[in-house]
């Protein structure tokens, strides 16, 4: 049997994942989130598009977070704003379990052709935070989208690991 080598940044991705598993095993916990503002960053459009994120939750059970993303790379340029609601379903020792939807807008320019659209998502996800860093958040996510751009209608099923679904500051 052959095995494969793996290419550099299969190597860097393997070796974060083994990583944020040795943190995760390690002690963590539920937090309070009332009237606590984060601030931080996630990519969860259909598009890839880094985005600055704010995550507010208004009591205990409700949480509300927006997205904005900007991209003005001549002729492949990207625009996207995506607000979202998550419930708290439960929360235990180890993370706060949430639900939530989220509905946004998109713009996206390929070769000069300008197109635009809409995003709906329904999700569940995950927040949980490091003993010791009481204040930074990991989330994980997955669930289904519908994105509506000129050209075409797409329907997805998401799976954003912490890298992508984000991180944040809770203030």
């Amino acid at each position: 049997m052959k095995i494969k080598h793996l290419g550099r940044w299969q190597r860097i991705l393997a070796g974060g994942l083994v990583g944020l598993g040795l943190l995760v095993g390690s002690q963590v916990q539920a937090k309070e989130l009332t009237n606590r503002l984060g601030v931080g960053y996630s990519d969860q459009f259909g598009e890839s598009l880094p985005s600055l994120a704010v995550r507010y939750y208004p009591n205990s059970q409700l949480g509300l977070s927006a997205s904005l993303g900007v991209d003005t790379r001549k002729d492949n340029s990207r625009f996207g704003f995506m607000a979202r609601v998550h419930r708290v379903i439960f929360m235990e020792a180890n993370l706060n379990f949430y639900m939530g939807a989220g509905a946004g807008i998109l713009s996206v320019e390929t070769a000069g052709k300008n197109e635009s659209g809409f995003e709906l998502s329904g999700f569940f996800g995950a927040e949980f935070f490091l003993y010791g860093l009481d204040s930074l958040a990991f989330m994980f996510e997955s669930g289904v989208g519908v994105t509506s751009i000129s050209s075409e209608v797409r329907f997805r099923t998401l799976g954003d690991h912490p890298v992508k679904a984000g991180i944040a500051f809770y203030f």
